[in-house]
């Protein structure tokens, strides 16, 4: 009778179960996108395409970024010993060796390392590979570092290289290497009359992409002239998100030498469109910002000089200046809430005695349109601004997600 009454009791809980369930829900579990794992770039997963790369005359887009494994190997010195035949190597900015000040025109070579010649893609104009210089090559690499910037060179490049390999029908593949400012999606987006090499497409100050999402957004947006399509072949990351932190294991250019300056360099780099030093021309450039009218209104200071191979003319150089010191800010903030710091733009105008010479030129091609400084100099507020690249950054957003390799 016990038994009886005992599978009695299992049958009825195992009947009333659902109704138990719906009346007290358990709490939804919620999919996690972090790793403990670390970050593995596609330039380290050499199984995954060096035999795609033997019987192949190949050209590498390379600065001192591209690195291979934990000795940090130069990426062609690496497939080089592994019997890749590397045929030429193309520099952005900066150079190969990434020694060239910003700016500064680099002319081509020949790798002493190596005896592989080096074409410059930053000198005399000279930002698209010629059919000259793809001659002999039958695939191309690109690996350099980038910080997720739409003034910063290296996706300028990136797209010269794609126009350059689909009018030559050579393919290009892509190693792709983390964002560091990955969850920063935030800025007026550009407007095309005021397209140039520090700003070539419709996107944000910060566009929050790894330079391989960024490839497949150029390549389905038909940004490349008459609309040509690069085929690619992109050696993805390991265990990365965009909301991973990552610290850069190479400098990605002269003054990006620290990572608290990688990480406010999209906020603090506006101001090369000022007459303001933002620290070129000091060991802690777009960490400290500051000009000799502020004496007196600020406490910190410091003075540019002239840093061979880093920032040789530097704006205020042997000036004395005065001004804010970012060396031990917060960039939490920055990164949690996906936005650039505005505010120091419109404080230290708001404040600096000779408004009419405030900005200069470049401010705008840095902008990407003129209604930021239009803004600034009418005395909006961060708000009426931020609501003013609303409906922009809406649209960019929609179209970015559909080129995301990663969560």
């Amino acid at each position: 009778m016990k038994r009886i009454k005992y599978i009695f009791l299992c049958t009825l809980m195992i009947a009333l179960l659902p109704l138990i369930t719906a009346a007290h829900p358990q709490p939804r579990k919620t999919v996690s996108h972090k790793t403990d794992k670390p970050i593995i770039t596609g330039a380290d997963q050499t199984g995954l395409y060096l035999n795609y790369l033997k019987g192949k005359n190949v050209g590498m887009v390379v600065n001192q970024t591209s690195i291979i494994g934990k000795n940090k190997t130069a990426s062609p010195d690496s497939l080089l010993k592994l019997g890749i035949a590397i045929k030429k190597i193309f520099g952005p900015e900066h150079g190969f060796r990434g020694n060239a000040s910003n700016g500064a025109a680099v002319g081509n070579d020949v790798d002493v390392k190596t005896g592989i010649p080096v074409i410059s893609l930053y000198g005399s104009k000279h930002y698209k590979p010629t059919i000259d210089d793809l001659k002999g090559i039958d695939f191309m690499i690109f690996d350099i570092q980038d910080v997720g910037v739409r003034f910063y060179t290296y996706i300028s490049t990136l797209h010269y290289v794609m126009e350059g390999c689909a009018e030559n029908n050579i393919e290009l593949m892509i190693l792709d290497r983390p964002n560091p400012n990955g969850t920063i999606i935030d800025g007026p987006i550009l407007d095309s009359a005021y397209k140039s090499f520090v700003g070539m497409h419709p996107i944000p100050i910060s566009h929050g992409m790894t330079i391989a999402e960024y490839a497949q957004m150029i390549n389905g947006e038909g940004w490349l002239k008459n609309h040509v399509q690069c085929k690619l072949k992109i050696i993805r990351l390991a265990n990365y998100t965009h909301a991973a932190a990552y610290v850069l294991p190479v400098n990605p250019s002269p003054n990006l030498n620290t990572n608290q300056s990688i990480l406010l360099y999209p906020s603090t780099c506006l101001f090369e469109g000022t007459t303001f030093s933002l620290g070129r021309g000091t060991m802690l450039p777009f960490v400290q910002v500051g000009h000799p009218l502020l004496k007196g209104k600020y406490s910190f200071v410091f003075t540019p000089v002239s840093i061979a191979g880093m920032s040789e003319d530097p704006p205020q150089k042997n000036q004395v200046c005065y001004g804010i010191d970012l060396k031990n800010y917060s960039t939490a903030a920055l990164k949690k809430n996906g936005q650039i710091n505005l505010s120091w733009l419109i404080d230290l105008y708001k404040i600096f005695p000779d408004k009419a010479h405030f900005f200069n030129a470049y401010f705008i091609k840095l902008a990407g349109t003129e209604e930021l400084r239009k803004q600034i100099e009418a005395g909006k507020s961060e708000t009426e601004i931020r609501q003013s690249w609303a409906a922009g950054l809406s649209k960019y957003k929609a179209t970015r997600r559909k080129y995301l390799l990663y969560p």
